[in-house]
């Protein structure tokens, strides 16, 4: 069965950059139609550590990250894991993600991460006014906390980066740290703290509350699990699920990992990996956070949220329908409880998701060469939550304004072809 759609424009996937291009399309006027196999951003969105900086101008790629892999591989705690199965897809992938670890790659890729990131909140803002969500977003801090033996110092690369784009930071010690988060154990002695930034309470209920805004505008949602791509001889892409088929006059994939397993009909093989992540959540935790915390020498990161405290930032390479190891849950409750010594860990929730990398930690934001009115928003790794906005006025001004790529070649599809 084949049924017409007549919306503008079709968007696969409902998680955080579908909706924000949705918005933005409707911003211009023209009708959209969300699809997702599950609700509005109930995949790889809900599960974001809900940090919303201008600052997150700093990609994995750092100088130097290649020393720390062997210790964080044979670390039971530590924040990398990979599958032997999946050895033959990251080889090539970590390859060409350690070319992109010079120090002038390093800040090429941050220049182009500080205009994705440019001005986000205050786009949160608007996109949330008048929904009755606003409470969604708060003013945050983001505490960088460090024990002794690692005293942070700010002309290092990492902070530089930062602070090169504007951002408010400064070191801060021990007693200082205690009057901002007191919770924090006594063996974290001083921080880095970045002001200027917020969170988002429950990425989740964000997500739902920005659907619902592009429904009352006119969007239509549809959940559908679509396992095939298809261009009809008309020039319409037929989207084929297990029970019917539909049909789209412009198409953007927003699908994450997914979407690049949907363009490989078309010959396009981009090294897009699934870089998965999983969080802990503590139901009950009897203790309170007032900012974002970062353990930078664990990388892991905890937020107060909706339903209690998130712990997140782990990763582990592994296929797509690889079954979830959630031991990589696990590893972030003696982490957490040691950062947070008066934390109840005995009512926990696992989960994970995937994130969809590019070597260079950059999405692709592209016209699709070669096929008509088929466009690509995706491949945000670590970054979607902050990058979504301005992806979506990226590809709304693709779309409205009929341009044969972005401006800037750094996120484009062909510096991978």
């Amino acid at each position: 069965m084949l049924e017409n759609r007549q919306a503008d424009v079709t968007i696969l996937g409902a998680g955080i950059i579908g909706l924000c291009c949705a918005l933005s399309l409707q911003k211009r006027g023209l009708s959209v139609e969300l699809i997702d196999r599950k609700g509005p951003g109930e995949e790889t969105s809900y599960g974001n550590a809900g940090v919303i900086s201008p600052w997150s101008t700093v990609p994995q790629c750092m100088p130097g990250v290649w020393k720390q892999v062997p210790k964080w591989l044979i670390d039971p705690l530590g924040p990398v894991r990979f599958r032997w199965q999946y050895l033959d897809h990251l080889i090539p992938w970590a390859f060409r993600f350690f070319c992109n670890t010079s120090p002038g790659r390093v800040k090429a890729i941050s220049a182009v991460m500080a205009l994705l990131m440019n001005n986000n909140i205050t786009a949160y803002r608007e996109l949330l006014k008048n929904t009755g969500q606003e409470h969604l977003l708060l003013d945050s801090w983001f505490i960088n906390v460090f024990k002794a033996k690692s005293q942070p110092k700010l002309n290092d690369l990492t902070w530089r980066l930062r602070i090169e784009q504007g951002a408010p930071v400064e070191i801060i010690g021990q007693q200082q740290l205690k009057e901002i988060e007191p919770a924090i154990s006594d063996d974290y002695d001083n921080a880095v703290i970045i002001k200027g930034q917020a969170r988002a309470f429950s990425p989740g209920a964000l997500c739902k509350a920005l659907a619902e805004k592009a429904m009352n505008q006119g969007a239509s949602f549809k959940q559908a699990d679509i396992k095939k791509l298809e261009l009809s001889a008309e020039g319409n892409y037929h989207l084929v699920t297990p029970e019917k088929e539909i049909r789209a006059k412009r198409l953007i994939l927003c699908a994450g990992i997914w979407s690049s397993e949907l363009l490989k009909p078309f010959d396009f093989k981009l090294p897009l990996i699934a870089e998965r992540g999983y969080h802990l959540e503590f139901l009950n935790p009897g203790v309170e956070i007032n900012n974002s915390i970062q353990d930078v020498a664990s990388k892991f990161i905890v937020s107060s949220m909706s339903n209690g405290i998130r712990s997140a930032g782990t990763s582990e390479f592994a296929a797509i329908d690889a079954p979830p190891n959630y031991r990589r849950s696990d590893i972030l409750k003696p982490l957490t409880k040691r950062l947070l010594p008066a934390l109840n860990i005995n009512q926990t929730k696992k989960w994970m998701g995937i994130r969809p990398s590019f070597p260079d930690n950059l999405p692709v934001i592209d016209r699709i060469p070669q096929m008509c009115n088929l466009y690509a928003a995706f491949g945000h790794s670590h970054y979607g939550l902050g990058m979504a906005p301005a992806t979506g006025e990226i590809m709304a001004e693709l779309i409205t304004d009929k341009a044969a790529s972005p401006t800037n070649f750094a996120i484009s599809i062909q510096r991978f072809t």
